[in-house]
C-alpha cells in the first residue's frame, strides 16, 4: 500500500476505507513480524504504514461526526 493523502481517502466509499484499513493493518502485522525476526530492511515503512492507518481512522471519524471539507480546504 502506497502512502495515501487524506484528500485521496476522503474520495473513497466507506467499504473501500475499511478494505484499505484491513490491508494496512495486515501489512503492519507483517512488518512487525519481520522486525522481530530481523528481516526488515526498510524501517521507515513501519512509520509510514502507521501514519496511513491514522489517516484512515481520521477520515472515518470525520464522517462519523459529519465534518465535510471543500476541495482544497484540507
Amino acid at each position: 500500500m502506497a502512502t495515501t493523502t487524506a484528500s485521496q481517502l476522503r474520495e473513497l466509499q466507506e467499504d473501500e476505507l475499511v478494505l484499505k484499513l484491513r490491508e494496512a493493518k495486515e501489512e503492519l502485522f507483517n512488518l512487525r513480524f519481520q522486525v522481530a525476526t530481523g528481516q526488515l530492511d526498510n524501517n521507515t515503512r513501519l512509520r509510514t504504514v502507521r501514519q496511513d492507518i491514522a489517516r484512515i481512522y481520521t477520515v472515518m471519524r470525520e464522517r462519523e461526526l459529519g465534518y465535510s471539507f471543500a476541495p482544497g480546504q484540507a
